[in-house]
């Protein structure tokens, strides 16, 4: 119109209102038949005339027009089905709901990526959205029964941990109501609290998603570094609301939030979300990559140091030399962000420990041995049964685990109590559960 007529609408709302409802009302022809006539009288004056809109609008040059479009269907629906987890000729039926499903072309491209499945026409995609809250105002009425429309999280929920990662316990798309939980620990000696802050996102780093909330915990014990066991839940009931609670194991001490919020995103921003996490995949995987070989070395580093103090009188001298100069390699190596390099540091800090390590295991092993042989001696000395022989399991000969001095062992047969191998299980556990979190 205005490489025509020579006049720009787009400052004019009454004009503008007018072209969008003709328009629509043309789309909408447009699905039944090849061509279609747009009137526009009086839509504008030049030097005192009135100036008509009349043009002809066909079928094949909308769907020019809207391809840009149509090709953003395509990453949305492949989305949809991974993440049912399923394919596109998994699909049984394919719905459509809303009225530019009517169109020829959008049809087209839903059969194209379906395997050339047609879609159902058998609901009127006018109705279907309106159909589905009646149904579930019925459900939840209680004048619906034995049917439960299942609705999904938009987006992942979890918290920021050491380094300013985030950290998923709810992934996106879970069906709710659930419930998930994870146990932490602290960063520090000592820590007398931690923060929970709690995230919404598909980012690696926090600061790259939505903080929904934070609270404390506080009243923790002293303790080392990795000790305490924060245990972190997440709840979602059927109304969507997300409650979150942080536990000290320990001490039973237990404080959390509500929040209310967390999905009030609209389908548009939630798109968003998705497709910038998409789009910075890789680079948030190298972040992450950097930040969690950064962690482990420096938890490895600590746990060196600290069975190095608890094991003093075990330790040769070249030993001690040997495994310092890793430790201070790898610590240089820790002012880079050389992933390879560090883990490379790391992978040397370990090979020096061998050694000592593995002593350290067989002395507490045989020293396990000789404590269990006397307690069994005094047990027949009066009168009592000696449980049946076993080994301790599930620790890998030449590791280092993270249990106190004492609770680990290696090698060689013991006599113990169903209570003492149910105190050995819980120690196997404890281990595990450090060298995860670290």
């Amino acid at each position: 119109f205005k490489k025509k007529e020579g006049i720009d609408l787009r400052g004019d709302s009454k004009a503008m209102i007018r072209i969008k409802d003709a328009g629509e009302k043309a789309k909408i022809e447009l699905s039944t038949t090849l061509s279609t006539s747009i009137n526009l009288p009086y839509l504008s004056q030049k030097e005192g005339n009135p100036v008509h809109l009349t043009m002809e609008l066909t079928r094949a040059k909308l769907e020019s027009l809207i391809e840009p479009t149509l090709k953003r269907l395509d990453p949305i629906m492949q989305r949809a089905v991974s993440d049912a987890k399923l394919s596109a000729l998994n699909i049984d039926k394919v719905l459509l709901v809303g009225g530019p499903t009517r169109m020829p072309s959008v049809q087209q491209r839903f059969k194209q990526f379906f395997g050339g499945k047609e879609p159902e026409h058998s609901v009127d995609p006018m109705e279907c959205v309106a159909l589905g809250a009646s149904i579930q105002a019925g459900i939840i009425a209680g004048d619906v029964e034995d049917l439960l429309l299942l609705d999904v999280t938009p987006l992942s929920l979890g918290v920021e941990t050491l380094g300013g990662v985030s950290t998923k316990l709810i992934e996106r798309n879970s069906t709710i109501p659930t419930e998930k939980s994870q146990v932490f620990s602290t960063a520090a000696d000592n820590q007398p609290a931690v923060t929970i802050n709690v995230l919404q996102g598909e980012r690696a780093m926090s600061k790259d998603n939505i903080p929904l909330g934070m609270f404390h915990l506080t009243g923790i014990p002293p303790a080392r570094r990795g000790i305490p066991q924060i245990e972190v839940k997440f709840s979602i009931d059927a109304d969507g609301i997300v409650h979150v609670t942080a536990k000290d194991l320990g001490t039973g001490k237990e404080t959390g939030i509500t929040v209310t919020g967390a999905q009030g995103l609209t389908p548009e921003e939630i798109r968003e979300k998705v497709q910038t996490a998409e789009e910075f995949e890789e680079e948030d995987k190298l972040i992450r990559e950097l930040i969690e070989a950064k962690n482990n070395a420096d938890s490895t580093i600590y746990q060196t140091r600290k069975l190095i103090e608890d094991n003093k009188d075990k330790i040769q001298e070249n030993e001690k030399t040997e495994i310092e100069a890793a430790i201070k390699s790898l610590e240089e190596d820790l002012k880079t962000d050389d992933v390879s390099r560090i883990k490379l540091g790391l992978e040397n800090l370990q090979k020096s420990m061998h050694g000592f390590s593995e002593r350290i295991y067989q002395s507490q092993a045989q020293d396990q041995v000789y404590q269990q042989a006397a307690e069994q001696a005094q047990r027949a000395a009066g009168g009592m049964d000696g449980g049946p022989p076993g080994g301790m399991g599930g620790i890998p000969p030449g590791g280092m685990g993270d249990a106190p001095s004492g609770e680990t062992g290696a090698g060689g047969a013991s006599y113990k109590s169903e209570q003492d191998k149910k105190k050995d299980k819980k120690k196997v556990v404890d281990v595990e559960w450090d060298e995860s979190d670290e």
